[in-house]
């Protein structure tokens, strides 16, 4: 059981602000899935930050389900995070 409870976790989201109105689930898994989410991730460029809190609550939604709004606030500011990145890296 304790190994169960050490597997890494990985939710990735989407967010198209032009017909989306919050961003929304589009994988997600734990232990082999999770680490290929993030490889995949890593592998196109996509920035991966370690949120085990929301993981924990995100993990729970179903594939291309909308993030509850108590989320918004933390999603927002992973969000700032990446965009900011982006504009770094021009």
């Amino acid at each position: 059981m304790a190994d169960k409870a050490r597997r890494r976790r990985a939710v990735a989201l989407k967010y198209n602000e032009a017909k989306d109105s919050a961003p929304k689930v589009a994988a997600k898994g734990e232990g082999k899935l999770a680490e290929k989410i993030i490889a995949l991730a890593r592998e196109h460029g996509v920035p991966v930050r370690e949120e085990p809190a929301l993981v924990e609550v995100l993990s729970r939604l179903d594939l291309n389900q909308e993030i509850p709004p108590e989320t918004y606030v933390v999603v927002a500011k992973i969000l700032a995070w990446v965009y900011q990145l982006n504009k770094e890296a021009g």
